[in-house]
């Protein structure tokens, strides 16, 4: 009896013993390469590096870019028995074109894995599993998902298919992001968080969409910054992109509109670059805000057949520097840069470091300027008022901060924050160089575009915040046909109208850029600057800075 008991346990273990080996034969052997390419298919970047990548966050802590787990669904076309009909419902259930998901299934006809569709809608899994289709497969992944959509999408970028960062900070960032190499050894890439204000950066994405819809903008771009240590508290353009579905954007080769405006398009800044000549000029003392001259409407440049003439031709007999900057006089900032001369214009030309990029932790591109290099006097004397220079707005923006903050050169910057598991791993410092205008200029310069708002005509006068001091400048720039790629000289029709300006004006808390391309109003009086009023005011309230005077 006892050896019947032994002989029965040995028999059901030998039975056990044979199925797990058949069940392992079938899945090592018959079907290893089925289940070989499903591991490779499902080997994301994140798996490869047995690193998650780092999230990024806004300044409040509201997430910009996150990993998240979603559903995508794939075929075995090596065990599908017929193509036609699986191609069929497919397309109908997930929204795909029937021809392209059939060229999918029978290029891989031999294979036991072919991805179908990623980031699937719970409506479709479930249409999936109703349908239960033979060798199509439901699974999830982890992948890159950029909860506020169109928000700051050319500040993002977004995370390609080979799980390598394109554009904005996906791409700067992208090594410590991937796998933190320069930091410990951890299970998750290095955190980050901005120094954008969600609330802010909604509040100016909404203008600039108002200003598609009111004046019929064909692009535009916002800025805001803390002129004391460049950080950017807002950084927006429009047209942007949702960056869940950048696919669709590349398919329809629409590349351009990944790139950040802001960093990488450059322009001819118009009006809005007299301040800068005027800077050049009061910290030479050349000229004092009261300084007068007579405008004659028009003035000859040696060596030049043409005159150069005021917006709208007008004349306005004599005038002080700040009327020059009030009313925006072209021949008043020709008169200031012939007090400079040409070799002092060029070096504060470079001192405010239009030669060079900001250092921005984005791509960027800069120009050399070489034209005005070159030492013709016409080209020194149209530069005086921002004509046949060009530089980006965050180029222009960094110029203005010294013009607010006392005379220093700042670097503007996105990323404030490092962090790793949590933990704060490294805090970004302001990078301020030392003055290139002084505190006496600043002051001085300040006055004066205060007063370019508070003039009763000024073009400015629709900034004004009642018991705040606002400076800033309008400007003004047709586009010359070379930048709209005509092989033709002079200036097509076509505007940028900009305004800059900071609050408050003594002490300034922030400064923001307001540029618009072709918008359908003649002035940035009309369309910049009652922008740059709304956001000023809704900054002044959301962070409840006290007035300036009752």
């Amino acid at each position: 009896m006892k050896n019947w008991r032994v002989n029965l346990i040995f028999t059901f273990f030998f039975i056990f013993s044979v199925a797990i080996s058949g069940r392992l034969f079938f899945l090592q052997i018959l079907n290893r390469d089925f289940y070989k390419a499903l591991s490779q298919g499902l080997h994301t970047p994140f798996n490869e590096t047995e690193v998650e990548r780092g999230e990024i966050f806004f300044k409040g802590g509201e997430p910009l870019a996150v990993n998240i787990d979603l559903p995508f669904v794939f075929a075995s076309p090596k065990k599908i028995k017929n193509f036609e009909e699986t191609a069929e419902a497919l397309s109908q259930i997930l929204n795909l074109d029937k021809n392209s998901v059939l060229e999918q299934l029978e290029k891989n006809r031999d294979k036991f894995y072919s991805p179908i569709k990623r980031k699937l809608t719970q409506k479709e899994v479930e249409d999936l599993e109703k349908l239960n289709l033979e060798e199509i497969y439901i699974s999830e992944e982890k992948v890159r998902y950029y909860p506020q959509e169109n928000l700051a999408s050319q500040v993002i970028g977004f995370l390609g298919a080979q799980g390598i960062g394109q554009y904005g900070l996906e791409e700067s960032f992208n090594d410590i992001l991937e796998n933190g190499k320069e930091f410990a050894e951890i299970k998750k890439g290095p955190d980050l968080t901005l120094t954008i204000d969600y609330n802010i950066q909604f509040e100016a994405e909404k203008l600039l969409q108002g200003a598609k819809e009111n004046l019929e903008i064909e692009s535009g771009q916002i800025i805001v910054i803390e002129p004391n240590s460049g950080k950017i508290i807002a950084l927006a353009n429009f047209p942007n992109f949702n960056p869940n579905q950048y696919e669709k954007y590349a398919q329809e080769e629409n590349l351009e509109i990944f790139k950040n405006s802001v960093t990488q398009k450059l322009f001819e800044p118009g009006s809005v670059f007299k301040p800068m000549t005027m800077a050049a000029a009061l910290e030479e003392e050349k000229i004092t805000p009261q300084t007068t001259y007579i405008d004659e409407g028009q003035v000859k440049v040696d060596g030049w057949k043409k005159s150069i003439y005021n917006y709208g031709g007008k004349v306005y007999g004599e005038q002080t520097m700040t009327n020059v900057l009030e009313k925006s006089i072209n021949t008043g900032a020709v008169f200031v840069q012939k007090q400079l001369g040409e070799n002092l214009f060029l070096n504060y030309f470079e001192k405010f470091g239009f030669f060079e990029p900001t250092g921005i932790d984005i791509r960027e591109t800069y120009s050399e300027n070489n034209v005005i290099k070159n030492g013709r006097a016409i080209n020194f004397a149209t530069a005086s008022f921002g004509q046949g220079i060009e530089m980006t707005s965050i180029q222009l923006v960094r110029a203005y901060c010294a013009i607010a903050n006392g005379g220093k050169l700042i670097k503007p910057y996105l990323v404030e924050k490092i962090l790793e598991n949590g933990t704060q791993i490294e805090e970004i410092q302001p990078e301020v160089s030392s003055s290139i205008i002084s505190s006496k200029t600043s002051r001085q310069l300040t006055a004066m575009l205060v007063s370019v708002v508070e003039v009763e005509n000024g073009f400015a006068k629709r900034a004004k915040i009642p018991g705040y001091y606002i400076a800033g400048k309008t400007g003004t720039a047709q586009v010359s046909f070379a930048n709209l790629g005509i092989n033709k000289e002079g200036y097509s029709e076509k505007t940028i109208q900009t305004f800059v300006g900071f609050a408050p004006a003594f002490d300034p808390k922030f400064l923001i850029l307001i540029k618009l391309d072709n918008p359908k109003t003649k002035t940035a009086e009309y369309s910049a600057v009652p922008i740059f009023h709304d956001l000023a005011e809704y900054i002044i309230h959301y962070w409840q800075i006290p007035p300036d005077y009752e």
